[in-house]
């Protein structure tokens, strides 16, 4: 097996698209998914090439990949993918200590995990707390959701100190250049009074992409306030929510929402932050 960092080009973008298609065969990858796959990758071999790995087998062929993020004083996991042939073998047990060696020295971690006990039990054996967690998808019914308390608008780069002050109190560090790649292909709702601060990111297929408030109460305007902003007849989803995220769970039940079990919401030196709703690929 030969390791090594993942480059800031086309050719590793696509390498670790490939093991991750081939990791998780069952889903839908459309072209739009796709380009924000390969944007996603390019940008954290930009801000992290030291958390970016790409394994591959002694023929070059791409056999797992790992991307890890370094947020101020918070490591984040944001993929770490096995191809199906190279399983069992040691390839994630590699990667994920590759990753991890990039957080020397960090007091928080954070992984939003997929409901799979092999990756689980990597997680815990390094040290990270299993927060099992939900998620609520289905047709938004707008008549069903009250009217919000105050206002909520729409948000752009000038909000970006806002954000990364709101991201501080919440998990004890900015997103940084993360805002840079959400506002590529999400709106943000941002609400900022006297009763608090916060935001919302919503992606165009109407998931909740990262939500992030000073209090409940206006992680309830900007949930939805974004939820009211789909069009008539659009799905909604929102993940990875943990126990903690109650208020959430009853706008989305207000929405006409179902829920499910999701994954776990793996956490190192720190408790679920509340109200958030993390990004499972920014965190």
């Amino acid at each position: 097996m030969i390791l090594h960092q993942v480059r800031d080009n086309r050719a590793d973008a696509e390498a670790v698209h490939t093991v991750t298609t081939a990791a998780f065969p069952d889903e839908e990858w459309s072209e739009r998914r796709t380009a924000r796959f390969l944007r996603r990758v390019r940008h954290l071999a930009t801000t992290d090439p030291a958390g970016c790995w790409l394994a591959e087998d002694d023929a070059g062929t791409p056999v797992g990949a790992v991307l890890a993020s370094l947020r101020e004083s918070l490591w984040g996991l944001s993929l770490l993918v096995v191809a199906p042939g190279a399983q069992g073998k040691g390839v994630g047990t590699e990667l994920m200590r590759r990753a991890l060696a990039y957080s020397r020295g960090t007091l928080r971690g954070m992984i939003c995990a997929r409901p799979h006990a092999a990756a689980a039990r990597v997680y815990r054996g390094a040290g990270f707390g299993l927060h099992p967690t939900m998620r609520m998808t289905g047709t938004v019914d707008a008549t069903r959701l009250s009217v919000p308390d105050g206002p909520a608008i729409e948000g752009g780069p000038a909000h970006r100190d806002l954000m990364d002050s709101v991201d501080r109190r919440l998990r004890g560090s900015a997103h940084g250049p993360d805002h840079e790649e959400l506002l590529r292909h999400c709106r943000v709702v941002v609400a900022d009074d006297l009763g608090g601060s916060g935001y919302c990111y919503l992606a165009d297929d109407g998931r909740v992409e990262l939500l992030a408030a000073t209090s409940r109460r206006i992680a309830v305007r900007l949930l939805t306030s974004a939820l009211l902003g789909l069009p008539a007849g659009a799905t909604a989803t929102l993940r990875h929510l943990t126990a903690e995220q109650e208020w959430a769970l009853d706008v989305g039940f207000a929405a006409g929402l179902d829920l499910a079990p999701d994954g776990w919401l793996c956490l190192r030196g720190m408790r679920p932050p509340r109200p958030y709703l993390p990004s499972v690929q920014y965190l």
